[in-house]
């Protein structure tokens, strides 16, 4: 399957006439998205840097007030919102039945201070002012969201039929998955399951991930990974790596195809594991640089036990950059 795939639009989605409004939103370790959907489809859409400082209730504070600005945009009265869909970055923690967030590139208070993040938090309070808000909220992990949406709009069905067995992952400021078994979504005891970017894979002492693990795959080949690991090698950040190996630079693609057998590991052992048939990615790593990263995935994965692999894709995200808005629909559409 080409890495180019034909993107269904979210501008074009609208809810049926005489549907309740809902709200959107799509929490990540860099920035929080909110947008209102109805009958005249999708409007209103604000985004922010995530709040990681304050009180730990700082970012559920900053979803109300920018869903009662995204409310104000769209001409909608807040008290019609029938639903408020969440997918977020985890991993939760289930206080008393509701979530928090235990989000290593959020959370201060789970690496410590040599993570450098403004903040002590061992989790940031989400579900409940969010209940106390708006009533009727669903909390997902933000994988999960993007399978959803995936399974419904994008890369993970054939002929408009949803795909049993797959994978979404996405490869951003951190790793996450969302996954599909024998037609049923895995969520697990705390909504927790599919976080396969907190595997094991090295004992390389420079990837500290925000979760305290030292050499997971989310601490050796995540977007902010990848600028804490080779800014002393001249490259300040994964856009400076990528611009590098683009324009010739030897020891910049030597480290991208390094990246490449960490993640090609991951998405190895998750279709070993899972017998899967297809793995969409998406995430702002990945969806900049598919082209370049898309074969080099394939090639790390490809041969390897054959009665497994040979039936299983690896594919770009089929609703793009817009993916993460799209899982927050799923949720509540």
């Amino acid at each position: 399957m080409n890495s180019n795939v034909s993107m269904v639009s979210l501008d074009s989605f609208k809810l049926p006439v005489g549907t309740a409004p809902v709200a959107c939103v799509d929490i990540g370790g860099t920035k929080v998205a909110v947008s209102i959907v109805d009958a005249q489809g999708v409007r209103g859409k604000l985004a922010e840097p995530t709040a990681v400082s304050g009180a730990n209730d700082a970012l559920a504070q900053q979803i109300i007030r920018l869903v009662g600005q995204s409310c104000a945009i769209a001409g909608v009265a807040l008290d019609e919102i029938a639903k408020v869909g969440v997918a977020s970055c985890g991993p939760f923690v289930l206080n008393q039945g509701l979530v928090e967030l235990a989000a290593p590139n959020i959370c201060g208070g789970q690496a410590g201070p040599a993570r450098g993040l403004p903040n002590d938090w061992k989790t940031a309070l989400l579900e409940a002012p969010l209940r106390a808000a708006f009533g009727q909220v669903r909390v997902e992990n933000d994988g999960i969201g993007a399978l959803e949406a995936e399974r419904r709009w994008g890369a993970l069905q054939d002929g408009g039929v949803s795909l049993a067995n797959c994978a979404y992952v996405t490869w951003s400021t951190g790793i996450g998955t969302g996954l599909c078994v024998d037609g049923h979504v895995l969520r697990g005891k705390n909504g927790n399951a599919g976080h396969a970017g907190h595997i094991f894979v090295s004992d390389n002492s420079d990837a500290l991930c925000g979760c305290g693990n030292v050499g997971d795959v989310e601490g050796l080949v995540a977007g902010n990974a990848l600028a804490r690991r080779f800014a002393p090698a001249g490259y300040p950040d994964a856009a400076a790596l990528f611009a590098a190996a683009y324009a010739g630079d030897t020891g910049a693609a030597a480290i991208i195809d390094d990246v490449c057998q960490v993640m090609g590991r991951m998405l190895y052992s998750m279709i070993a594991t899972l017998d899967l048939s297809r793995i969409s990615i998406g995430g702002s790593v990945y969806w900049h640089h598919r082209d370049y990263l898309l074969p080099r995935l394939r090639s790390v994965v490809h041969g390897k036990l054959p009665p497994l692999t040979d039936g299983c894709e690896l594919v770009s995200a089929g609703l793009g950059e817009r993916v993460g808005d799209f899982g927050a629909l799923a949720l509540v559409a």
